[in-house]
């Protein structure tokens, strides 16, 4: 429920201008710091892994938070649509700092991937909680603008995240990386404490919806079979040699069953509106994510590259999608949805097909850098895009389920694209035809994420 207290001229007021200045600061700090926080850990975790004496754990240490971030987002949106995001946010931020405590603790990898779990859980709670604060608190016409500015809270760390998790880790200890990101959550939370008050469901408003347990299962179904997926590969190590592809495709076969009841009806589908919103957010992920990882591998076994210039390619597109996501918050109604989500989607097809050119065709590594530059531009365009459009097509008793679909929806497209890409590269003989391998399968992913981008208006 939107503040009622609010003034309705200030409708018209920036996302940075009174009555919005302090919550817009706190949530896009904690869209930073979580953010910060997943990749980070990609720097520290080598180290922290060879510590721990813990190297047969280091893939479920990612896999884990990916996967129960997914039962965090669906007990948020249920939550939320039941009583308001106060409760869910406040809930969701508290596992988060658990997860970051035990982590940040930890004497074994045992516990470090237990700390990660519980910090995936509620890292996926509190994005869906902070979805649903932007819709009771912001007007329509604010919300491109402050999605653009989550863009940009999730883009700025992956210029500082890992440059800045390596100096701690190397002048204190890689433990302070989760431990000292605790003492800025809390400041974060403190500024949107004022607009959460009064915030919950009032008795005398529509019907409490009932607690979706069945839906929370399907998620755990998900989950699990998103580890399942994440882990397939290492069954080829029992000497069975069809055993990974048989597994990954019992995983992928389970992952979509499982997701049926957590997105809209006819998402799979690809149904004209919202379901087609749900389902090109989840093909971008997989498309974009499932090449990105790559490419820095890419360019330092095939150009020699060090991994410090290898990053920059990452950089530059980390810097167009934020710059992207900036303009079209700018331009607002003014460059129509679905417009925006095309040319976002056509983007983010030709860096893929550009880079896969360079890694079968052994062009200049300078083209793939460039290529994923327009990468970024293209996800700066139609990822705030797809988070208005899933708002403004929610009424206010699903917003909560809407978000978490759209969460779910980035977080099952990823995982299930790198799973997968992991499997297709240790499939080819060579190198260079596993990157080739890699990039093929992103780029049919990619044209799925254009074919269905102009579904998304009805």
């Amino acid at each position: 429920m939107r503040d009622s207290t609010l003034p309705s001229t200030e409708a018209t007021a920036g996302i940075l201008q009174r009555p919005y200045l302090w919550v817009t600061i706190g949530a896009c700090s904690l869209v930073f710091l979580a953010a910060f926080e997943s990749l980070a850990v990609t720097t520290i975790m080598p180290v922290a892994s060879r510590e721990l004496d813990g190297a047969s754990l280091y893939a479920l240490a990612f896999a884990g938070p990916m996967a129960t971030g997914v039962i965090g987002m669906v007990a948020a949106g249920n939550w939320s649509d039941r009583r308001g995001p106060t409760l869910p946010l406040y809930a969701s931020v508290a596992l988060f700092v658990l997860g970051l405590i035990i982590a940040g603790s930890a004497v074994s990898m045992p516990m470090m991937v237990a700390g990660r779990l519980v910090q995936g859980l509620g890292g996926g709670a509190l994005t869906v909680a902070l979805y649903v604060v932007v819709a009771r608190v912001y007007p329509a016409v604010l919300h491109p603008g402050i999605f653009a500015a989550f863009s940009a809270a999730w883009v700025i760390p992956s210029l500082v995240g890992p440059f800045a998790a390596g100096i701690v880790a190397e002048v204190f200890s890689w433990h302070w990386v989760f431990l000292g990101v605790v003492g800025l959550v809390v400041p974060a939370l403190v500024m949107i404490v004022p607009v959460l008050r009064g915030m919950d469901r009032e008795p005398e408003q529509a019907t409490t919806p009932p607690w979706a347990v069945g839906r929370i299962a399907w998620a755990a179904l998900a989950a699990l079979a998103v580890l399942g997926l994440n882990l397939s590969a290492e069954a080829s190590i029992a000497g069975v040699p069809a055993a990974p592809v048989l597994l990954a495709a019992a995983a992928v076969v389970i992952a979509l069953v499982a997701v049926r009841p957590l997105v809209p009806r006819g998402t799979l589908l690809a149904r004209r509106g919202l379901p087609s919103v749900i389902l090109t957010r989840g093909l971008a992920a997989a498309a974009f994510f499932g090449a990105e990882v790559y490419l820095p591998y890419l360019l330092i076994e095939e150009y020699a590259f060090p991994p410090t210039f290898a990053g920059l390619a990452l950089t530059a597109g980390a810097v167009a999608w934020a710059g992207a996501a900036a303009i079209q918050g700018r331009l607002g109604t003014r460059f129509p949805h679905r417009a925006a989500v095309s040319l976002g989607a056509l983007l983010v097809l030709a860096a893929i097909i550009l880079t896969l050119a360079t890694s079968a065709l052994h062009w200049s590594a300078a083209v793939a850098i460039a290529a994923w530059t327009f990468a970024g531009g293209g996800m700066g365009l139609l990822y705030p895009r797809l988070s208005v459009m899933t708002l403004a097509l929610s009424s206010k008793e699903d917003e909560g389920f809407n978000s978490s679909a759209m969460s779910i929806a980035d977080s099952l497209g990823g995982a299930l694209a790198l799973a997968t890409t992991g499997i297709v590269f240790a499939a080819f003989a060579t190198t260079a035809e596993s990157f080739a391998g890699v990039f093929a399968l992103a780029a049919v992913v990619a044209v799925a994420a254009l074919a269905v981008a102009p579904r998304v208006s009805r």
